[in-house]
């Protein structure tokens, strides 16, 4: 709750950036029990045009089934299934509140029609269209359903050792709701290696990228934690600090470099998201990561203005003496 109530107050300063900060608050009102709120947030939400309305329509249909509005559910979900979303999420969020509510015949046909709508068959496929063949070949698994080309690709894409036939397995899932205290750590510990392996393959062709605080983003970070102080001594050791940084970097070899620009609201959400802290600085490397994997870095070095913001060229500023 109290997590809640801060990004509500952040939002409020930032209206810019509302819409991704009222995502979070929601999320943290229906993990705290409070769904009623949660879904007037979402409400709120649709009511000012957002930038991804049917993903607030699967996630308020999700919430509202959890305390007892299914027929509005069903109604919100069928209305997102007939938009066609061009956009991955809402369609895993529709089919697994089916999924969660033992509708797996509705939950198989949902990620069916996604994938056949949002995967072409022999070209890549999206990282962010990968949760639907792993939640088609789970709601299979336990239909008992054969394997087929959809199950087969899902298999191809995942790399983790333990495989999905083995993670979907009927047995596996229903001993989550044992009342075993060992089989329930058991289960608990084979999820954690999957996930470990999930993020460890999501990282690797995202760029090695350095974090980059404005001046006043800087100032105002350090006003709100002056336990970061001694992070960042002062804004010109800071750029002082990136640059020598990503230098070192590419004469040690590494390729794909790149900086990404910080902003104090989307850390706290961040911080908030990881249930931690903004005052850690174990935070920052992760946060850097998280922006650099959401495609938010610029390529290092830059071949006009320096990335420090200067409006100069790079080779003028932080960039001088680059041979």
């Amino acid at each position: 709750m109290a997590d809640a109530e801060r990004l509500l107050r952040t939002a409020t300063q930032y209206p810019q950036d509302a819409e991704q900060l009222h995502l979070h608050a929601a999320a943290h009102l229906e993990l705290a029990g409070e769904r009623e709120r949660a879904t007037t947030l979402y409400d709120n939400l649709l009511a000012r045009t957002p930038a991804n309305p049917l993903l607030i329509r699967a996630l308020k249909a999700a919430n509202l089934w959890e305390y007892g509005h299914e027929a509005e559910a069903h109604a919100i979900i069928d209305g997102v299934r007939s938009a066609t979303p061009r956009d991955p999420a809402p369609w895993v969020i529709v089919a697994e509140a089916l999924e969660s509510h033992d509708e797996l015949e509705p939950a198989h046909d949902t990620f069916t029609e996604a994938a056949t709508r949002l995967i072409t068959p022999g070209a890549p496929v999206p990282q962010d269209a990968r949760p639907l063949l792993v939640g088609r070949h789970r709601v299979r698994r336990l239909l008992g359903l054969a394997h087929d080309d959809w199950d087969a690709l899902a298999d191809e894409l995942h790399t983790a050792p333990v495989t999905l036939d083995e993670l979907h397995d009927p047995n596996r899932i229903w001993s989550l709701g044992s009342e075993n205290p060992a089989e329930l750590r058991a289960e608990i510990a084979r999820l954690q290696t999957e996930l470990g392996s999930y993020r460890a393959a999501l990282s690797r062709p995202f760029p090695v990228a350095v974090l980059h605080w404005p001046s006043m983003e800087l100032a105002e970070l350090l006003a709100a934690y002056p336990a970061l102080e001694s992070e960042y001594p002062s804004h010109e050791e800071h750029l002082t600090a990136i640059e020598s940084a990503l230098r070192e970097l590419a004469a040690s070899g590494t390729p794909n470099l790149g900086i990404v620009t910080a902003t104090v609201p989307s850390y706290e959400a961040f911080a908030a998201a990881e249930s931690t802290t903004p005052t850690d600085p174990s935070l920052l490397p992760q946060y850097t990561t998280t922006l650099a994997s959401r495609g938010r870095a610029t390529p290092w070095p830059p071949r006009g203005e320096c990335w420090c913001g200067s409006g100069v060229g790079y080779g003028e500023c932080h960039g001088g003496g680059t041979p």
